[in-house]
C-alpha cells in the first residue's frame, strides 16, 4: 500500500494487494489476541471506503450521462453532433451532482478512517506497539485533511508507520 501511490500504472493493483494483506494480518492478529474488534472495525472501514468510491463513481456517471442528454447527444448517434450552445443553466445541475458525490466520498472516507483508527488503537493496546495507534490517528487526521492536498501525504505517512508497526510486533 505504501508503494502503490508512487508506482505509476500499477497503483490500483498494488494498493489492493497491500490492503488484502493488511486485512489478512489483522484477521490473524484478531484471532491471536482474541479481540474480534481488530478485524471487524478494519473490515467496516474498508467497506465504508468502497461504498464511498461507488457512490462517487455513480455520481460522476449520472452527471456525465445527464449532461450528454441535456446537450442532445445520444449514445448511438455521435455522428449527428452539431455545434452545441453550452450555458451555465445546462452545466450547473451536473456540477452540483459531482460536488455532492465528492462530499459523500469525503464523508465515507472519514467514517472509514474512524473505523480503522478504532481497529489500530485496539491492536496497539493488545500488542504494546504504540505505533499502531499513531498510524491510526495520523490516518484519521489525513482523512479529514483530504480536502487539502496535505491529507493524502499524511495518509501515505500513516501507511509507512503502519508498515513499521507490523515489523515492530514482538514475536
Amino acid at each position: 500500500m505504501v508503494i502503490g501511490p508512487i508506482s505509476g500504472a500499477y497503483t490500483g493493483v498494488l494498493g489492493l494487494v497491500g490492503l488484502i494483506l493488511v486485512l489478512i494480518a489483522l484477521k490473524r492478529l484478531s484471532g491471536y489476541y482474541n479481540a474480534k474488534g481488530i478485524f471487524d472495525n478494519a473490515l467496516y472501514g474498508v467497506i465504508a471506503a468502497i461504498i464511498g468510491v461507488v457512490v462517487f463513481v455513480a455520481g460522476i456517471v449520472v452527471a456525465a450521462t445527464g449532461l450528454l442528454s441535456d446537450m442532445g447527444i445520444a449514445w448511438d448517434d455521435w455522428a449527428g453532433i452539431k455545434e452545441i450552445d453550452m450555458t451555465w443553466d445546462i452545466i450547473e445541475p451536473h456540477i452540483a451532482i459531482i460536488i455532492g458525490s465528492l462530499v459523500a466520498l469525503f464523508a465515507f472516507v472519514v467514517v472509514s478512517a474512524i473505523f480503522l483508527r478504532k481497529s489500530l488503537t485496539t491492536l496497539s493496546t493488545k500488542t504494546g506497539v504504540n505505533m499502531f495507534g499513531t498510524a491510526g490517528l495520523l490516518m484519521l487526521i489525513g482523512a479529514i485533511l483530504t480536502i487539502i492536498v496535505i491529507g493524502f501525504i499524511l495518509i501515505w505517512v500513516a501507511l509507512i508507520l503502519l508498515t513499521v508497526a507490523f515489523f515492530s510486533i514482538k514475536t
